[in-house]
């Protein structure tokens, strides 16, 4: 399962300025889709062998480059990776060799860089929210955690006490019943409790309540208003006998639905500040100058969207083109991507990633946008070409 350490410490891998070779591709179930995978794989690897001929470049970085082939060749004739997808990084003459096996499909593809290619990890990892789940009813709770399509579960909570309604002889019924409505009250604010020590961890991104109908509201009522607030969704279910592939179906679909909603919203404010002058800025161009100057607060990118450009490892620069950073005179260096290398500067200075689903029309046809810390200052005259 991928998790934020392991794309930590995959993105500040200091290679040296040895090649990184950074393998994505898409696993198919059954054995047939093993035996494409491997011929996929056999023809990502064919695409880089050139780039490890004598004479391409110093003898170091070839002869990692060709470790990191032989390796990652070995792998693909020995391994049987779950179906989804399966990221490989290598660079052999600085120790490393990561598989990270991915919840969903991925494109095919194959990079060689002196930094990982990680913005595909990094958009699946933003696309899976932890998400903590409730199932409830008004003797039982069960207490489960969504996360990349899997469902655990954690705690369960029971209250026999409420499963027997309190007779007693000569009591009027409505005393009966007030009673059962103290009970289930008393367990809804015991689940409660629970639900807000797992919120205040910042674990979670998300709750999720489900249960009989008719009862939820009730619930979600007895919840402290700053967990009541991070509720995403309900669904209705039998609490105690629900499976959990049920639980997983029914509050995916809410995850997802929550995280269309909230990519909508974030496209559309910054669009609307951009058009107001405001902090945010649309297109690639105005988008590696914040990354540079570190002023972006979110950045949204299209899903898939790659582009080459340029950066300067010593100042940070990025832009799509310039053979001399202007703001320190050092030599830039090529980068197959230069989005990627936006997202972990984004990153790296305390910003938020988000990639946008909904295609180019999204961001009025760029490939990203951001919102701002602060207003940013006039760019050098680089002579980069302006992008999507």
């Amino acid at each position: 399962m991928i998790t934020a350490e392991t794309v930590s410490s995959i993105r500040t891998f200091d290679s040296g300025g040895l090649p990184v070779v950074s393998l994505y591709a898409g696993v198919d179930p059954g054995p047939d889709g093993q035996r494409e995978l491997r011929s996929r794989m056999s023809s990502l690897l064919d695409e880089i062998r050139p780039l490890a001929k004598d004479g391409i470049a110093h003898r170091d970085w070839r002869m990692s480059l060709r470790g990191d082939i032989a390796r990652i060749k070995d792998a693909i004739g020995e391994e049987r990776w779950r179906p989804a997808a399966i990221a490989i990084f290598a660079c052999s003459g600085r120790g490393l060799y990561t598989e990270v096996q991915l919840p969903e499909h991925v494109p095919d593809r194959v990079i060689v860089d002196e930094t990982p290619y990680a913005r595909p990890m990094i958009a699946v990892l933003a696309e899976h929210p932890r998400s903590c789940v409730a199932v409830v009813d008004r003797a039982t709770g069960r207490i489960c955690e969504l996360y990349q399509d899997e469902v655990s579960e954690l705690d369960k909570v029971t209250d026999p006490e409420s499963r027997r309604p309190p007779v007693a002889a000569g009591r009027p019924d409505d005393r009966v019943s007030n009673r059962v409505d103290e009970l289930a009250k008393r367990h809804y604010r015991r689940i409660a409790e629970r639900l807000a020590g797992l919120m205040q961890t910042d674990e979670y991104d998300l709750l999720i309540i489900g249960g009989h109908g008719y009862e939820v509201p009730e619930f979600v009522q007895q919840l402290p208003h700053p967990v009541r607030d991070r509720v995403a969704g309900t669904f209705s279910t039998e609490p105690g006998l629900a499976p959990l592939t049920e639980i997983r179906e029914s509050a995916g679909a809410i995850a997802a639905r929550f995280e269309q909603e909230r990519d909508q919203q974030l496209v559309s404010g910054v669009l609307e500040k951009a058009a107001m002058g405001g902090l945010a800025t649309v297109g690639l161009r105005g988008c590696l100058w914040a990354g540079t100057v570190g002023a972006i607060q979110t950045l949204l990118v299209r899903e898939g969207a790659a582009a080459p450009g340029v950066v300067c490892d010593q100042s940070r620069w990025l832009a799509r083109s310039g053979e001399v950073c202007p703001l320190c005179g050092n030599p830039t260096r090529t980068t197959p991507d230069v989005i990627d290398e936006l997202a972990q500067l984004v990153i790296n200075e305390g910003g938020a990633i988000h990639h946008i689903n909904s295609g180019g029309a999204g961001l009025m046809g760029h490939d990203t946008g951001a919102e701002l810390r602060f207003p940013l200052p006039e760019p050098p005259a680089d002579g980069s070409a302006d992008g999507a």
